[in-house]
């Protein structure tokens, strides 16, 4: 317990001390896929901040202090369906907790798909995600982070995002590991969230789309090491999207962590307190120590 106070208290003090810097994914003018059009960006702050229609894809780049960097840096994906982004609740907050621990974070700001700004809307995501992976990797040296040491973390659409780059990249892309949050892995009818599904590959994809964005299909060896958190009732988006994603990682001996929580619900954060979930930050600062 009272490591949980500390935590929670190193988490309240970074509100007060980090700071961030954003950039701009692409050149001014020339971001791949995109379309002219007169649609503007939408910030809602109510109990959290949900931005939507993006235009300008950013990276908001937080860096801990120098005396407790560990050479970590995890790109942040926050959730919202592919049509919003939870930005502050599953990006920015997590964004401070990892600063407090050594830990560079990133939150990215990425483009929905939407067919009024995008030639290709199921492709603009993961090309943000890979162009974000590259920028952090290129400023590395300066920033104090060790480029070998570069992952992705992602909440319930942006756990989707997170694992279609985890298992669709290029080399330089490649993230050296993935943390999910009770994560959209699934385009299967049968266990998909819909709502993501329908945004993403449209309401009547081909089989091909479907498989293609079922990442769960695309796990191989090669897939970095993984962090899966879940709870058993979550109504929006099935824990069998967790457990067939684990399932996948262990037929291919990828290294994986799974922690099921018998309660939760869906998009809980980083579940500052509820006393069954808050200690879920914990085991994952442990299981990156312990990366290699």
């Amino acid at each position: 317990m009272k490591t949980i106070f500390a935590l929670l208290f190193l988490i309240s003090t970074t509100h007060t001390f980090s700071q961030s810097m954003k950039i701009n994914l692409w050149p001014e003018g020339n971001i791949p896929l995109s379309i002219k059009n007169n649609l503007q960006e939408q910030a809602i702050s109510t109990d959290i901040v949900r931005i939507g229609k993006v235009q300008v894809p950013q990276i908001e780049v937080y860096l801990p202090n120098k005396r407790s960097v560990t050479g970590q840096a995890v790109i942040i994906c926050p959730g919202g369906g592919y049509s919003i982004l939870a930005y502050d609740w599953e990006g920015t907050d997590v964004a401070k907790l990892l600063n407090a621990r050594g830990i560079a974070a990133i939150v990215l700001k990425y483009r929905l798909p939407d067919s009024l700004s995008s030639t290709a809307p199921d492709q603009v995501p993961l090309m943000d995600a890979k162009q974000a992976m590259r920028i952090v990797r290129e400023r590395a040296a300066s920033w104090n982070i060790n480029p070998n040491k570069v992952g992705i973390m992602g909440f319930s659409a942006g756990g989707h995002l997170a694992s279609t780059l985890s298992t669709h990249f290029e080399e330089e892309t490649k993230p050296n590991f993935s943390i999910l949050i009770y994560p959209v892995i699934s385009m299967d009818k049968s266990i998909a969230h819909m709502g993501s599904r329908n945004n993403l590959i449209g309401k009547q994809p081909t089989e091909e789309m479907t498989k293609l964005y079922s990442n769960e299909l695309q796990v191989n060896a090669n897939t970095p090491p993984t962090f899966l958190i879940h709870a058993t009732d979550d109504q929006s988006v099935p824990v069998e999207n967790s457990l067939l994603y684990y399932q996948a990682l262990k037929k291919n001996k990828v290294p994986t962590e799974m922690h099921i929580y018998p309660a939760g619900g869906h998009g809980f954060g980083l579940a500052n307190g509820n006393r069954s979930l808050e200690s879920w930050p914990l085991l994952l600062i442990e299981w990156m120590r312990g990366l290699k």
